[in-house]
């Protein structure tokens, strides 16, 4: 990707699949990665799957001072920061039966995280010229899904924080986009699966057009792209990498004025 090579991003939720193919793909095309985690261990396991350009430190971006030290440890080992890939995410969600302290968290993980972590990169972006960043929304955003509350909520006020924070750091030459993916093979749902990938296929089937879950390459690629020089016109979007599932609609894949007929 164009204009990539020697910059330097922070992914936070790097320790996840998504967040260490966002990492591999940024350092495939020459950029030099800080894998910011809650978990330690898988952190420092996937920095080293990385190797060189890969660096980890451990970071709860829900704690401010954790985000302080992610910044400093972030210059000290590669010299500043370029971009910034908000990936941390917590998927704590009882629907209505949520309690205020599981919304505090879940807006605090999903949405004021990613807002202090930007906070916090701006002033070294500036110091360089700009940067880009890119904030994960999720096709959960735009739609109603039953037993689920907080999650969607959260990803929703993405969506509008990226265009607000677009808007407001365009003079600076910081360009903020989202990145909306649909079921991707990523850690909750290798959770939730038991590892099963056919059968996450199979339940994902009906809801995207392709008739299967992304994977996370096909995510990272997206997020390298509003990254790069190719999308130096692109700010304050939110794409979708979603194999179709915004545009399906809820007549599914069936002919549904057919069923008039019947």
């Amino acid at each position: 990707m164009k204009g990539i090579k020697g910059k330097v991003a922070i992914v936070t939720g790097g320790a996840t699949m998504i967040g260490e193919a966002v990492a591999a793909e940024l350092i495939a095309c020459g950029a030099r990665v800080v894998l910011a985690d809650i978990d330690a261990l898988k952190g420092a396991a996937a920095a080293e799957r990385l190797g060189r350009d890969a660096r980890f430190h451990q970071t709860d971006v829900s704690h401010d001072a954790d985000i302080a030290r992610c910044i400093d440890a972030t210059e000290t080992a590669f010299g500043g920061i370029d971009y910034l890939v908000n990936c941390a995410c917590t998927y704590v969600d009882n629907g209505a039966a949520s309690t205020r302290a599981e919304w505090n968290q879940a807006l605090d993980v999903n949405l004021v995280g990613a807002a202090m972590m930007l906070q916090a990169c701006r002033p070294q972006m500036v110091k360089r010229g700009g940067g880009a960043v890119v904030n994960f929304a999720s096709i959960s955003a735009s739609a109603a899904q039953s037993g689920r509350w907080l999650y969607p909520v959260s990803k929703a006020a993405i969506v509008q924080f990226t265009r607000s924070a677009a808007l407001d750091l365009a003079s600076e030459g910081i360009r903020v986009n989202a990145v909306s993916p649909g079921w991707t093979w990523s850690s909750i749902i290798e959770t939730l699966s038991g590892g099963d990938k056919a059968k996450a296929d199979s339940v994902a089937a009906d809801y995207h057009i392709t008739g299967r879950l992304g994977l996370p390459e096909e995510v990272a690629q997206v997020v390298s792209f509003l990254l790069s020089d190719h999308a130096s016109f692109v700010t304050g979007a939110d794409y979708a990498c979603d194999g179709g599932y915004s545009a399906l609609g809820p007549e599914g894949k069936a002919a549904a004025i057919t069923r008039l007929m019947d």
